[in-house]
């Protein structure tokens, strides 16, 4: 996705306020050209509906009386590898910090997507199989600790939802309640996806995730924001701590979101002496080599992993005595250090493959650290596995079958999630562009710089084809009349335009907005303060798009409005070329028309007969009254031809009015 600038000869840009001379024509023939072009319609003014008020500032930020609940979480896990049955106790402290009472409170329930009247069966053509289903989640115990009493609580379930009823509202500014959950589930197999368990080799491995229920989020924007788990649009979780436990057989290696705080009841004098080795190490040091994953265990009975995280919004733990492990140490800035590890089969060993994951883990992490904020966390994983890639805070699912350059792209993406979402806390359920386009802008320039380029530039063949230019390739789907669009709801794209618009426009709009709208400097400078200052938050569409108008100096509403809220098509054409007054030496007189609903600042360039290119830049501003602009390049040579747009760096869909002999 990466824009590559070719070789130019003698290559001069010039800035077309200060050197070229523009006539608007008179009604003949230019005012005839076909054009679907408005500018009143693309810079419409009042783009934002909404005021700025004392919760999301008009300048982007978070507002003075901006509020969010916390949750904290106590688990305690325990899974039986016989019956694959999750067993947990869970206590959830509730703190509502909103200005509301509330009176009832929502819990998401993401396992019982897997029931047989599940809603999901109807929505993905992803669904269960009939004799892939599970039951759900099965409550023992579902209590209420209030004003210091303990209840029975009463609450119904629906589809992947828990309402809980309460006698005495939660009192706003600071109320607070507990939740007490005793409850089990059978752990879907490999058809689970995001919690799951498989062969290998050396035994099964499980990926647990959205494993205990949640409380949803209760917001300034939608309230409770209840919308049921259908598997496509992801998570929006509340922040606080989570403090957990699992249970596991003792010759399985758990590997768990946050910090394992009991290593010397879990782990082997050697292994705990080879992480120390690891915390000082650039290079991948080996805790549990092959050798000691297929020796016979002297472990009988079970263990209990003890794991703590602060100030997240999710964890998730792989478990597995199959699992090979190794880690290196993660240079953070100023200073600030962190650990890189992978857990991975016996079939995933390889030079290209897993042997490289913690190298592409720390190198991502590394990056994505000094270019836009620091990772927070005291660790990160990765683990191998069938979840393909999918990413919680600190931990990674991905797939064990990956090598190479898919590899690396498919960790530096998955752990980028940790800026998006897990960091700036979207609601991805509602925006999935919020986490998933935006995380693969990051990710573009991260596989710039990993290892001085070494897999530039990114491409993810799953919607941009070997070769070609990323501008050209976003044509089709942007013409496509059934594509929907970058606001769709997640739940409501299909398939088939889910990497096409959800990841590859998104990042490729910002990528366009960094490189050729905005420049460089300006556009890092409030992308980095949209992260900063929404780190634990939760911001809503315009308050990303408010952040960049205001940090970046620019009201970009005709982007917005053209790129993300429409499939505007871009169509810029040369109608005409030739010198004026027939003389080379007073210029070329060039006529553009812009003949679809886009607009783009554009690069217009001069081929001269000794081989030199000769460059100016046009402003968007170009388009904001005309349809149709005539001006002069001011050279003083022989031209061959004029072309709009040399890099292709813009989505014109009709390359083929974009370049014109001289008359």
């Amino acid at each position: 996705m990466k824009l590559k600038l070719i070789g130019l000869g003698a290559l001069v840009f010039l800035n077309f306020a200060a050197q070229a001379q523009r006539h608007r024509r008179a009604p003949n023939p230019n005012d005839t050209i076909s054009s679907n072009y408005d500018p009143s319609v693309l810079f419409t003014p009042m783009f934002y509906t909404d005021k700025g008020n004392e919760f999301h500032s008009a300048n982007g930020e978070p507002g003075p009386k901006y509020w969010q609940n916390r949750v904290d979480y106590q688990l305690k896990a325990n899974i039986d590898t016989v019956t694959k049955v999750l067993r947990d106790n869970e206590v959830i402290s509730y703190t509502n910090n909103s200005p509301d009472a509330l009176q009832y409170l929502w819990l998401q329930l993401d396992q019982n997507t897997y029931k047989k009247d599940a809603r999901s069966n109807y929505y993905t053509p992803f669904a269960p199989k009939p004799e892939q289903h599970t039951t759900g989640y099965e409550f023992e115990s579902v209590e209420i600790v209030q004003n210091g009493k303990t209840l029975k609580a009463d609450y119904i379930v629906t589809d992947t939802r828990m309402q809980i009823r309460l006698k005495d509202a939660v009192i706003p500014n600071g109320g607070k309640i507990s939740i007490l959950i005793k409850y089990y589930y059978t752990m879907p197999a490999d058809f689970g996806g995001r919690n799951d368990y498989f062969d290998t080799k050396n035994g099964k491995i499980y990926e647990v995730a959205q494993w205990f229920p949640r409380m949803c989020v209760y917001d300034d924007s939608h309230g409770w924001d209840t919308l049921p788990f259908l598997g496509s649009g992801e998570f929006y979780c509340e922040y606080g701590d989570i403090d957990y436990t699992v249970t596991a057989p003792a010759d399985m290696l758990v590997a768990g979101s946050g910090e394992l705080l009991n290593p010397t009841e879990v782990l082997t004098t050697k292994e705990i002496n080879r992480l120390a080795t690891a915390r000082n190490s650039d290079k991948t040091v080996m805790i549990r080599p092959l050798s000691d994953v297929v020796a016979p265990s002297t472990r009988k009975g079970t263990l209990t992993w003890h794991f703590k995280m602060l100030n997240t919004r999710d964890v998730a733990f792989g478990a597995s005595k199959a699992y090979i492990w190794d880690a290196a140490r993660i240079n953070l800035p100023e200073g600030k250090k962190s650990m890189a590890m992978s857990v991975y089969p016996v079939e995933s060993v390889g030079d290209s493959a897993w042997t490289r994951a913690t190298e592409f883990l720390k190198g991502s992490i590394e990056y994505f650290s000094a270019k836009w904020f620091v990772y927070p966390y005291p660790n990160a994983v990765n683990e191998a596995g069938i979840a393909g890639g999918m990413e919680y805070p600190g931990i990674t699912f991905d797939d064990y079958r990956s090598s190479g350059k898919d590899l690396f792209a498919l960790i530096a993406h998955e752990i980028g999630h940790n800026w998006f979402p897990m960091i700036v806390g979207s609601d991805e359920r509602r925006y999935g562009w919020m986490d998933e386009g935006l995380n693969t802008f990051i990710d573009i320039y991260a596989s710039d710089e990993f290892n001085k380029g070494e897999y530039k530039p990114k491409r993810d063949g799953e919607y941009a084809p070997k070769g070609g230019y990323p501008a050209d390739e976003i044509v089709p789907t942007i013409g496509d009349p059934d594509a929907i669009t970058i606001m769709t709801p997640a739940d409501g794209v299909a398939e088939k335009y889910r990497h096409s618009i959800t990841y590859f426009k998104t990042a490729f709009g910002l990528e366009l907005l960094r490189e050729q709208i905005i420049g460089k400097d300006r556009f890092d400078y409030a992308f980095r303060n949209y992260i900063h200052k929404w780190a634990y938050k939760h911001p809503q569409p315009d308050d990303f798009f408010r952040s960049m108008d205001n940090g970046a100096g620019e009201d970009l509403s005709w982007f917005w409005k053209g790129w993300f809220y429409n499939n505007y098509k871009l169509d810029l054409a040369l109608v005409d070329a030739r010198y004026v007054d027939k003389d080379h030496t007073k210029g070329i007189q060039v006529t553009v028309a812009n003949k679809d609903e886009m607009a783009m600042p554009f690069t217009i360039e001069v081929l001269l007969k000794d081989g030199s290119k000769y460059r100016m830049k046009l402003p968007v501003e170009t388009w904001i009254q005309d349809k149709v602009i005539t001006f002069t390049i001011p050279t003083t040579s022989e031209a061959e031809s004029v072309t709009i747009d040399p890099d292709h760096a813009m989505p014109d869909y009709n390359r083929e009015n974009n370049t014109l002999k001289v008359k």
